[in-house]
């Protein structure tokens, strides 16, 4: 660990703390319906939209019409993008110039599972997988998608906190619109051209084919592509999926210290501002600022042990290239980028994990025991952190009812939450989210453990770091982030098909609790607060709230991770892994 690295850190949380109050007003504006600077741009676009489809803009829909509305554009989407990578194989020309064979059935499934859940896992190599209209048309839409419309959950959950005797949410057409045309197609456009300057390609060019210095007879093909727009939405949407197999640690995907900023300074940057359009959208700013303060000292915590984990060195190797010197960086740096260093792969790894986006610039897998936990856990408190685009901030709020329930059995009182009492239908959808989430991890996990052929088959290695990479990948995939433990090769049928179900059951069957929460929610009558009502904008309320993820994750996953890292990091440190 050194000063630069934590002045890294720092610069990273003054710049982050500083976007929250602008965005968040902003989206607020926008999901509001109310005037923005972009209106004479895309107001008559949107206008005409809902013209064209048939779309009511000022009728407002139930829970269960929005719930369906959502359920079924996903639907609808992913098996648009399921049949283009079927027939991938007719494309010609530029929309396939390397001539790439149609994806089969169970990768083909796998893949429009993971785009439309927002996970992006990717059990191929994307440069000689996917073709160029494949990518921009059935995979980087499906990024925009996607976040928005985990955006659109998220703010019918605070409408439903906000509004009173209400039996309507919101319009999803007209939240999924809004979301689109004012918050990430701008946003990706600039976001874009700042990536083209740094050095990120964006053509439709054929991959070019180099020969080396060494041996001039020897062909290398260097791929290239619509890169940079793919790269924007991806990070900013919180998506993750990379144009290259070797995602952000590639040149052209991450090319400079300031395109890495970048990357990760856009991951968080939504879901930050959403914890202001929080407290602004129920008038309760200090409530607000109390879930992001629980949320930074949690992310700030995870990249505390995974930096100083990964600055150690490791303790089976005596080399004195481990020690930190003024020219070499010592620690643990097998699986990073020398241009990043322990302190950016650290800060990378701790952000992407927080947030449910699953680009890395270093390979998880090559991390130490307890530096490779943290995006495993960070990823098990259900990605709450920040967490993804619009999913973090529901993810939160769910943990957010637990907190007050809990909070109100402590005085004895029916518990409060902004003006609306929370009773047994509020905590039971809390609860079934909350119970869903480790459910479906724990037992695929378990499952492909107990089936040599079948799970077991496809790791790289025995043991306790086996174990954690079956684990990381279903919990990844239902946490819809889409990293993974790289010694696990997942493309396979079972493998494909199951990490497809487990992903669609982590982002659509954990929506619907959210929704129901929300219509109940929006019915209720506003309540005076009492003498016995917890406050929710107070440093005491973010205390509750962190305490509330901690032990739920750990009460839960805690066994799982005895048996992998913990374990791994007990033998490596007693001599007995090897």
């Amino acid at each position: 660990m050194s000063v630069n690295g934590w002045l890294q850190f720092a610069i990273y949380s003054i710049v982050l703390l500083a976007t929250v109050r602008p965005v968040g007003t902003y989206l607020a504006h926008v999901m509001e319906g109310e005037r923005t600077w972009l209106d004479p741009v895309f107001r008559p676009i949107e206008r005409l939209l809902y013209k064209l489809c048939g779309i009511k803009a000022d009728t407002e829909m139930n829970w269960r019409e929005y719930a369906f509305a959502a359920l079924g554009f996903s639907a609808a989407s992913l098996v648009f993008t399921y049949v283009v990578e079927r027939m991938q194989g007719l494309l010609q020309g530029w929309a396939n110039p390397q001539h790439l064979a149609a994806v089969g059935p169970d990768l083909a499934w796998n893949t429009a599972a993971s785009f439309t859940t927002n996970t992006n896992w990717q059990s191929y190599v994307p440069e000689t997988t996917m073709s160029y209209l494949t990518q921009m048309v059935g995979l980087a839409t499906h990024n925009f998608w996607s976040a928005a419309l985990g955006l659109c959950v998220a703010v019918a959950l605070i409408r439903g906190i906000r509004r009173t005797g209400s039996g309507t949410i919101g319009n999803f057409w007209v939240d999924m619109t809004r979301s689109l045309f004012y918050v990430f197609l701008p946003a990706c456009i600039v976001y874009g051209l700042l990536l083209v300057a740094q050095g990120v390609p964006q053509n439709l060019h054929p991959y070019t084919v180099a020969h080396t210095l060494e041996n001039p007879s020897q062909a290398q093909t260097i791929a290239q592509g619509p890169v940079a727009s793919q790269e924007a939405i991806k990070m900013l949407g919180t998506n993750g999926g990379g144009f290259f197999n070797a995602n952000s640690a590639h040149p052209f995907e991450n090319p400079t210290p300031l395109s890495n900023f970048f990357e990760i300074l856009s991951i968080f940057i939504i879901p930050a501002g959403l914890t202001y359009t929080l407290g602004r959208m129920t008038g309760s700013p200090g409530h607000g600022w109390a879930v992001l303060g629980a949320m930074f000292a949690l992310f700030a915590v995870g990249f505390t042990v995974c930096y100083w984990a990964e600055s150690q060195p490791h303790p089976l190797i005596h080399d004195a290239a481990q020690t930190r010197t003024a020219t070499a960086p010592g620690g643990n740096m097998e699986g990073k980028e020398t241009r990043f260093g322990i302190a950016d792969s650290a800060l990378f790894a701790t952000v992407t994990t927080d947030a449910s986006c699953g680009a890395v610039n270093g390979m998880h897998d090559s991390f130490t025991p307890l530096g490779g936990m943290v995006p495993l856990v960070n990823i098990m408190l259900g990605e709450v952190v920040f967490g993804g685009v619009g999913a973090g901030m529901y993810g939160v709020l769910i943990f957010v009812v637990l907190s007050v329930f809990i909070a109100g059995l402590m005085v004895g009182r029916t518990p409060e939450y902004l003006g609306k009492k929370i009773e047994a239908y509020d905590v039971k959808m809390a609860m079934l989210y909350a119970l869903i989430f480790p459910l479906v991890i724990l037992t695929f996990s378990a499952v492909f453990v107990l089936l040599p052929n079948v799970g077991l088959a496809s790791l790289a290695n025995q043991g306790p770091h086996g174990f954690s990479e079956i684990l990381y990948a279903f919990t990844s995939g239902a946490g819809n982030n889409g990293s993974a433990f790289a010694g696990l090769n997942a493309n396979t049928w079972w493998y494909n098909v199951c990490l497809g179900w487990d992903m669609l059951v982590g982002r659509f069957l954990m929506m619907i609790p959210v929704l129901a929460l929300a219509g109940n929610l929006a019915q209720k009558k506003s309540v005076p607060p009492s003498p016995g009502t917890f406050p929710v904008n107070s440093t005491l309320f973010a205390v509750l709230l962190i305490g509330v993820i901690v032990i739920v994750g750990a009460l839960t996953f805690f066994p799982a991770l005895s048996l992998g890292p913990i374990l791994e990091h007990l033998l490596l440190h007693t001599g007995r892994l090897f």
